[in-house]
Protein backbone atom coordinates (compact mmCIF):
# COMPACT_ATOMS: atom_id res chain seq x y z
CA UNK A 1 0.00 0.00 0.00
CA UNK A 2 1.20 3.24 -1.04
CA UNK A 3 1.46 5.92 1.44
CA UNK A 4 1.89 8.52 -1.57
CA UNK A 5 -1.85 10.29 -2.08
CA UNK A 6 -3.54 12.78 -3.71
CA UNK A 7 -5.30 15.89 -2.28
CA UNK A 8 -7.69 18.76 -3.83
CA UNK A 9 -7.02 22.27 -2.49
CA UNK A 10 -8.86 25.36 -3.74
CA UNK A 11 -7.95 28.55 -2.76
CA UNK A 12 -11.06 30.25 -2.44
CA UNK A 13 -11.88 34.10 -3.26
CA UNK A 14 -10.81 35.50 -0.38
CA UNK A 15 -7.57 33.55 -0.75
CA UNK A 16 -7.56 35.16 -4.56
CA UNK A 17 -8.46 38.58 -3.70
CA UNK A 18 -6.19 39.26 -0.84
CA UNK A 19 -3.32 38.31 -2.64
CA UNK A 20 -1.87 35.38 -0.21
CA UNK A 21 -2.20 32.34 -2.82
CA UNK A 22 1.56 32.53 -2.89
CA UNK A 23 2.24 32.46 0.34
CA UNK A 24 0.00 29.94 0.82
CA UNK A 25 1.01 27.57 -1.49
CA UNK A 26 4.74 28.07 -0.34
CA UNK A 27 3.76 26.34 3.05
CA UNK A 28 2.77 22.97 0.65
CA UNK A 29 5.61 23.56 -0.92
CA UNK A 30 8.09 23.86 1.66
CA UNK A 31 6.97 20.40 3.61
CA UNK A 32 7.52 18.31 0.56
CA UNK A 33 3.97 18.80 -1.15
CA UNK A 34 3.91 18.85 -5.49
CA UNK A 35 1.44 20.71 -7.32
CA UNK A 36 0.31 18.08 -9.95
CA UNK A 37 -2.36 20.49 -11.11
CA UNK A 38 -3.70 24.01 -11.49
CA UNK A 39 -5.98 26.20 -12.72
CA UNK A 40 -8.19 29.31 -12.23
CA UNK A 41 -11.99 28.44 -12.78
CA UNK A 42 -14.85 30.57 -11.71
CA UNK A 43 -17.31 27.68 -11.69
CA UNK A 44 -21.06 27.50 -11.83
CA UNK A 45 -24.04 26.80 -9.02
CA UNK A 46 -23.83 22.87 -10.74
CA UNK A 47 -20.39 22.41 -10.21
CA UNK A 48 -20.32 24.01 -6.55
CA UNK A 49 -23.42 21.68 -5.51
CA UNK A 50 -21.90 18.90 -6.53
CA UNK A 51 -18.80 19.58 -4.55
CA UNK A 52 -20.54 20.37 -1.52
CA UNK A 53 -23.38 18.42 -1.50
CA UNK A 54 -23.14 15.10 -3.60
CA UNK A 55 -19.41 14.87 -2.20
CA UNK A 56 -19.03 17.25 0.86
CA UNK A 57 -22.53 16.84 1.91
CA UNK A 58 -23.09 20.27 3.66
CA UNK A 59 -26.69 20.66 3.17
CA UNK A 60 -27.46 17.11 4.80
CA UNK A 61 -24.93 18.34 7.45
CA UNK A 62 -25.54 21.29 7.97
CA UNK A 63 -28.82 22.74 6.13
CA UNK A 64 -30.10 24.95 3.07
CA UNK A 65 -28.98 28.64 4.65
CA UNK A 66 -25.67 27.38 5.06
CA UNK A 67 -25.34 26.16 1.69
CA UNK A 68 -26.55 28.68 0.03
CA UNK A 69 -24.38 31.14 2.30
CA UNK A 70 -20.83 29.55 1.27
CA UNK A 71 -22.25 29.69 -2.15
CA UNK A 72 -22.79 33.15 -2.16
CA UNK A 73 -19.25 32.98 -1.02
CA UNK A 74 -17.51 31.51 -3.69
CA UNK A 75 -19.43 33.29 -6.15
CA UNK A 76 -18.05 36.15 -5.24
CA UNK A 77 -15.01 35.89 -7.85
CA UNK A 78 -12.70 32.46 -9.37
CA UNK A 79 -10.75 30.12 -7.26
CA UNK A 80 -7.41 28.58 -8.07
CA UNK A 81 -7.87 24.58 -7.68
CA UNK A 82 -4.87 22.45 -7.39
CA UNK A 83 -3.97 18.70 -7.11
CA UNK A 84 -1.31 18.12 -4.13
CA UNK A 85 0.55 14.98 -4.37
CA UNK A 86 2.81 13.90 -1.39
CA UNK A 87 3.23 11.46 1.80
CA UNK A 88 0.08 11.07 3.13
CA UNK A 89 -1.44 14.62 1.77
CA UNK A 90 -4.44 14.47 2.96
CA UNK A 91 -3.95 14.44 6.58
CA UNK A 92 -1.04 16.59 5.82
CA UNK A 93 -2.99 19.28 4.19
CA UNK A 94 -5.52 19.37 6.77
CA UNK A 95 -2.82 20.02 9.78
CA UNK A 96 -1.51 22.97 7.52
CA UNK A 97 -4.84 24.06 7.15
CA UNK A 98 -5.94 23.88 10.28
CA UNK A 99 -9.96 24.10 11.54
CA UNK A 100 -12.70 24.87 9.29
CA UNK A 101 -13.82 27.67 11.49
CA UNK A 102 -10.76 30.25 11.53
CA UNK A 103 -11.43 31.16 15.11
CA UNK A 104 -11.16 27.57 16.44
CA UNK A 105 -7.96 26.91 13.65
CA UNK A 106 -4.42 27.19 16.02
CA UNK A 107 -1.40 29.83 15.08
CA UNK A 108 0.40 28.74 12.52
CA UNK A 109 -1.95 27.07 10.51
CA UNK A 110 -3.00 28.42 7.24
CA UNK A 111 -6.17 29.87 8.87
CA UNK A 112 -5.51 30.73 12.03
CA UNK A 113 -2.71 32.82 10.44
CA UNK A 114 -4.39 34.50 7.69
CA UNK A 115 -8.02 34.88 9.12
CA UNK A 116 -10.60 34.57 11.66
CA UNK A 117 -14.12 34.73 12.10
CA UNK A 118 -16.70 32.39 14.00
CA UNK A 119 -19.74 30.36 13.16
CA UNK A 120 -21.57 32.35 15.67
CA UNK A 121 -20.51 35.51 13.60
CA UNK A 122 -21.22 34.02 10.17
CA UNK A 123 -24.36 32.51 10.77
CA UNK A 124 -25.62 35.77 12.70
CA UNK A 125 -24.51 38.05 9.66
CA UNK A 126 -25.89 35.50 7.48
CA UNK A 127 -22.44 35.22 5.23
CA UNK A 128 -20.30 32.24 4.65
CA UNK A 129 -17.24 32.22 6.35
CA UNK A 130 -14.10 33.38 4.55
CA UNK A 131 -11.35 30.55 5.42
CA UNK A 132 -9.37 30.85 2.30
CA UNK A 133 -9.25 27.47 1.03
CA UNK A 134 -10.83 24.09 0.82
CA UNK A 135 -9.14 21.04 1.22
CA UNK A 136 -10.39 17.44 0.99
CA UNK A 137 -11.52 16.39 4.06
CA UNK A 138 -10.63 12.44 4.03
CA UNK A 139 -9.16 10.44 1.10
CA UNK A 140 -12.63 9.00 0.07
CA UNK A 141 -13.58 12.63 -0.32
CA UNK A 142 -10.44 13.27 -2.40
CA UNK A 143 -10.78 10.52 -4.54
CA UNK A 144 -14.13 11.81 -5.56
CA UNK A 145 -13.02 15.26 -6.05
CA UNK A 146 -10.02 15.41 -8.01
CA UNK A 147 -12.25 13.93 -10.81
CA UNK A 148 -14.43 16.85 -10.28
CA UNK A 149 -12.12 19.44 -10.94
CA UNK A 150 -9.67 18.15 -13.41
CA UNK A 151 -9.28 15.41 -15.84
CA UNK A 152 -6.63 12.87 -16.26
CA UNK A 153 -4.83 14.84 -18.79
CA UNK A 154 -5.09 17.93 -16.91
CA UNK A 155 -2.13 16.16 -13.67
CA UNK A 156 0.80 15.66 -13.98
CA UNK A 157 3.50 13.14 -12.94
CA UNK A 158 7.18 14.60 -12.81
CA UNK A 159 10.39 14.41 -10.27
CA UNK A 160 11.57 17.35 -8.01
CA UNK A 161 14.45 17.45 -5.91
CA UNK A 162 12.77 17.73 -2.45
CA UNK A 163 11.23 13.88 -3.26
CA UNK A 164 14.87 12.72 -2.70
CA UNK A 165 14.39 13.68 1.16
CA UNK A 166 10.94 13.43 1.77
CA UNK A 167 10.10 9.54 0.12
Amino acid sequence: MSHIERTLILFKPDAVQRGVVGEILTRFERVGLKVIGTKMIAPDKEHYYKHYEEIGQVITRRGEATFNNVLDMMNEGPVIAMVLEGIEAVELVRKLVGSTEPKSSAPGTIRGDFSHMSYGYGDAAGKGIPNLIHASGDLSDAKKEIPHWFSEDELYDYSVLNEKFTR
